[in-house]
């Protein structure tokens, strides 16, 4: 047997971002070696106490949480309340943590991580805005060649924005950060709105989480059943999409993706588009392809996967 694949996870707990943290905890291939919270879907505050439930959630006491920035490089924080309720988490009433956070600061913590493993052993896993690995990168630029890959959810391009209509939020969030993210040179693969759209929660896959008789799985459902309420409204559809996991996902199935590479800019100039990600998928220009931009889902074996490995907690 291969041995684990090691990867941070760089989060902002979010409904989604704890089902990814879940089926990463769940699954004997990955050896998480830290998770570190960033300032997005709710202040650091409540993002570093999630990220510390979700573990608790799971079973994985010993999973260690660090706390990292608190606001953008440039801009005023941007927080989505309206999707993932006041807490971040809302949904199941989940105890307070009794784990306590790391010491260390999360860009230390990445940094330091990288610089003490060989090249290509340390994936980076961000769910939510760049901040931290941004940071990282400026501190200490010779990681970026030491990562493995950067596999990220964030971005869009035929199915435009989520927060503006030209923006996806984790993006929008700090257009900078990820702007230095995209031209680092790390590898990058890339989980926009257009695959993510496509990983669509619905009553019957809800159920399922429900039907694991577990309590992972009925925090599960409550999770989902709160998250996919602003979906539904917004797109008229049965359920949501679950942008997040599919991060984790691909690690673990790569086949049930499919993309290419392309070149990704990313908008910090322009109000009207700011956070824009600029996706050549039709290679109309010269410029390098920086990231392996995924689009197509096998929905069905994304469920199954997840149920399945949710089922193990």
């Amino acid at each position: 047997m291969a041995p684990a694949r090691k990867i941070i996870i760089d989060t902002d707990p979010g409904q989604d971002d704890a089902l990814a943290i879940l089926l990463a905890l769940a699954s004997p291939e990955l050896d998480v070696l830290g998770i570190t919270a960033v300032a997005g879907n709710v202040p650091l505050p409540l993002t570093e106490k999630n990220a510390l439930k979700i573990c608790e959630l799971a079973g994985k006491r010993e999973t260690a949480v660090f706390a990292g920035a608190s606001r953008p490089l440039v801009r005023d924080l941007v927080t989505a309340e309206h999707v993932h309720g006041k807490t971040g988490l809302d949904g199941p009433d989940l105890p307070e943590p009794t784990m306590r956070l790391r010491e260390q600061h999360a860009v230390d913590f990445i940094v330091e991580t990288l610089m003490s493993h060989g090249e290509g052993e340390v994936t980076l896993c961000p769910l939510g805005p760049l901040t931290n690995l941004a940071l990282a990168l400026i501190r200490e630029p010779r990681i970026a060649p030491r990562v493995k890959e950067i596999v990220l959810m964030g971005g869009g391009f035929f199915e435009g924005g989520n927060i503006t209509p030209a923006a996806e939020f984790n993006i929008y969030v700090d257009p900078h950060a990820a702007d230095v993210v995209f031209r680092s040179g790390a590898p990058i693969v890339m989980m926009p709105l257009d695959v993510t759209h496509k990983a669509m929660t619905t009553a019957r896959r809800v159920a399922a989480f429900r039907g694991l008789g577990t309590r992972v799985g009925a925090a599960v459902a409550q999770m989902l059943e709160f998250y996919e309420r602003f979906d539904e409204e917004k797109y008229g559809s049965d359920g949501g999409p679950l942008h997040d996991p599919c991060v984790i996902a691909w690690l673990l199935q790569p086949e049930l993706f499919k993309g290419r590479q392309c070149n990704v800019e990313v908008e910090t100039m322009s109000e009207l588009t700011m956070g824009m990600t600029v996706v050549d998928w039709w290679g109309v220009t010269q410029r390098r392809k920086n990231a392996l931009v995924m689009r197509d889902i096998d929905h069905e074996g994304f469920f199954a996967l997840l149920t399945e490995r949710l089922g193990r907690l």
